[in-house]
């Protein structure tokens, strides 16, 4: 059997750099180089290991991992409104050491993004990213990751899946259309950062 046709198996991910470097490089790719804009290129190995601590929006208590053959070729990664309530920044500026202060500033520049982000209405689950291996892709391990999610969603009591995607990005758009989400909300324009806006997606469970 070869790796391609090996059925699919989903883990959660453990609290371990290894998973973590993993994460981090799935994670740029669905948010389309956000942290490594933020971070600079250092990202991987800072959010790999923030990744590693519990109770903030990265952390590896929120993420699954689709594996395949014996590797890892996919990952989800969600929490419920009341998570991210709680969430805590500290592991990711500390792990970022001196680069915290490169974060602030592009924390800062994107604001209006952030805090669009960072409204997720109680009874939600917020979907933070599912990204699969370009080597993998259109062979279902995105569908099968995002149904995870709405299950651990529903058994977490949320009432709806959200998720925020760039506008500019059609073919995810088209994606998340078929998986049942509809667009609710976009964020403020910001003629600073041309083509950065994001549209909110829900889906109700």
């Amino acid at each position: 059997m070869t790796s391609k046709t090996a059925r699919i198996s989903l883990r959660p991910a453990a609290p371990t750099v290894e998973d973590g470097l993993v994460f981090s490089r799935l994670l740029d790719q669905a948010q389309e180089g956000y942290f490594r804009a933020m971070l600079g290129r250092r990202a991987g190995d800072i959010i790999a290991r923030a990744f590693t601590q519990p109770s903030h929006d990265l952390s590896y208590q929120y993420v699954t991992l689709a594996e395949q053959g014996g590797r890892v070729v996919g990952m989800a990664s969600g929490y419920t409104a009341e998570a991210h309530r709680h969430s805590t920044n500290e592991p990711l500026t500390a792990a970022a050491g001196w680069r915290r202060y490169r974060m602030a500033v592009f924390t800062r520049i994107t604001r209006r993004i952030v805090r669009f982000i960072d409204t997720v209405p109680d009874g939600d689950f917020y979907v933070r990213g599912v990204a699969v291996e370009s080597a993998r892709r259109g062979a279902g391990i995105g569908t099968i990751l995002f149904s995870s999610l709405e299950d651990t969603a529903q058994a977490a009591g949320s009432t709806r899946l959200a998720l925020d995607v760039a506008a500019k990005n059609r073919s995810a758009r088209r994606l998340y259309e078929r998986l049942g989400m509809t667009a609710q909300a976009e964020s403020p324009r910001w003629f600073g950062l041309p083509n950065t806006n994001l549209i909110r997606m829900t889906k109700p469970l």
